[in-house]
């Protein structure tokens, strides 16, 4: 087998059979390999026959037909996987060869990754994926980050595999160093999650506060997506609620037990650690913690009263409030996760590029809206925007549609409806407006139990601490600021 192919992918799930195929649609010349060579031949055999692409029975026979420097792409589960892949194909390749992982790897592994590669001479590229079956055939959203040097071999195949914007831009750009193409994936799912989660609020809002049936909502949803809403989770969630097998709408025959594969989690985990107030996507996996014990909440429903039911009034009264709240709480859901971002490029040094990576979500990928568009804008004429609700457009728009996110989350809690996500972002939006906040109870709280300290308004930052009840030390603990 000739040195030719342009690259090869590791791992034929649907994901990385669809890669292959729009790789190889767009002219570059592709290697398959499977752990099971049987997979591998019922690939060429099937959806790959008649095409330029080639299989491999061994990692030895697949090195051997790459050009140099050789790109191997791995599609295999994230995790051990990875480097029990990783460390076979280590002694097979030489200096400035290329290792990328495709899967939902965390970016802490796609770090250590790197460097450890790095010290072998290798050159490793953690990418996030997004996008999904389509995405992967038709174009993905592709979000790659590690050693930048590998970045001019990839750069002709990932760009021409990614989804395109309406300009023809393609949704793909180096992000950074190390970890942080994984990093902007896992903030793309923890947007992802919030973003599912509101809707699902607004659909039960819909459901069981204005009494919409499955045929309204789905014209109410399709209408959404010809508007500000317009958006892939949208257009989904309308042909969702619109899909019958007979005579039976599908999504009600569903149970409602929400499952999740971890990288909402691991943006909230970071989050935390990183003091960023990530609460609506918070709220987003917790929701689906409360989902997942179906059995408690069953019985919980015939022990627990909620409030009397009263008529909330005419869909029509709503519907469009409903939309105008759903909006304002999305707009709180990016500023967060590139509040998480910012903080996680200084952390880890980082030069992630804010309006470039919205392109990147333009298309292709799950969050892929036309909303994206307006905060590229954003930080293309400020790319040192602290935050998007600083933006001139996104402050105008919010002003314009708080007063119906305000009246929608105050129905809903008066109607016993929970709106978790919802009401989270409004809290954080209160917050962020405020500039005094009741954290001066709370530090002298702290103070007074555990003489953690704290500093005065019109102070020179210095630390005091106070003797409460007048028979404490003047000796005080250590303090951090989240």
């Amino acid at each position: 087998m000739s040195a030719s192919a342009d690259i090869a992918v590791i791992g034929l799930a649907v994901m990385g059979q669809n890669l292959i195929l729009n790789m190889n649609d767009n002219g570059f010349k592709v290697v398959a390999f499977n752990r099971t060579h049987a997979k591998t031949q019922e690939f060429l055999n099937g959806p790959a026959k008649d095409t330029q692409i080639i299989g491999a029975q061994t990692l030895e026979e697949l090195v051997a037909s790459l050009a140099s420097p050789r790109k191997i792409m791995l599609m295999v589960k994230a995790g051990p996987a990875v480097d029990a892949v990783i460390e076979e194909l280590v002694d097979l390749l030489d200096k400035g060869d290329i290792i990328i992982d495709g899967g939902n790897s965390n970016f802490e592994d796609s770090e250590r990754r790197a460097a450890e590669l790095a010290d072998k001479g290798l050159l490793f590229v953690g990418s996030g994926v997004s996008g999904g079956e389509e995405g992967a055939r038709h174009g993905p959203s592709l979000m790659p980050g590690g050693h930048k040097e590998a970045w001019p071999h990839l750069k002709p195949i990932f760009q021409s595999i990614a989804a395109k914007t309406d300009a023809g831009e393609p949704c793909c750009d180096w992000v950074g160093d190390g970890g942080a193409g994984h990093f902007v994936k896992m903030v793309h799912n923890g947007i992802e999650y919030g973003d599912m989660q509101l809707i699902c609020e607004a659909y039960d809002f819909m459901q069981n506060g204005l009494g919409m049936d499955n045929e309204a909502m789905q014209a109410t949803f399709a209408e959404w997506n010809k508007g500000a809403l317009d958006s892939y989770l949208i257009e989904i969630t309308a042909d969702i609620l619109g899909f019958k097998d007979g005579d039976t709408y599908v999504v009600d025959t569903i149970m409602d037990r929400a499952g999740q594969k971890g990288t909402g989690k691991w943006t909230g985990i970071n989050a935390l650690e990183l003091g960023i107030p990530l609460t609506l996507i918070g709220e987003a996996v917790f929701a689906r913690a409360l989902s997942a014990i179906k059995e408690e909440r069953v019985t919980a429903s015939g022990v627990l009263q909620g409030p009397a039911v009263q008529s909330t009034g005419a869909p029509s009264e709503w519907v469009d409030a409903l939309g105008e709240a759903l909006f304002a709480a999305k707009i709180i859901s990016y500023t967060q996760g590139y509040m998480l971002m910012r903080a996680a490029a200084e952390e880890y040094q980082w030069d992630l590029q804010y309006g470039s990576i919205a392109q990147m979500w333009r298309g292709g990928c799950i969050i892929r809206s036309a909303f994206l568009d307006d905060i590229k804008a954003a930080y293309d004429k400020s790319p040192e925007l602290a935050n998007l609700l600083l933006d001139d457009y996104f402050r105008d728009r919010i002003h314009e549609t708080q007063g119906s996110w305000r009246r929608v989350i105050g129905e809903a809690v008066s109607r016993g409806i929970p709106v978790p996500a919802m009401s989270a972002a409004l809290s954080f939006y209160d917050g962020y407006r405020s500039a005094r906040l009741p954290a001066n109870l709370l530090q002298a709280q702290r103070d007074y139990f555990g003489a953690h300290t704290y500093q005065k308004v019109d102070g020179d930052g210095s630390w005091h601490h106070t003797d409460w009840i007048g028979s404490g030390s003047s000796v005080s603990s250590s303090t951090y600021d989240a």
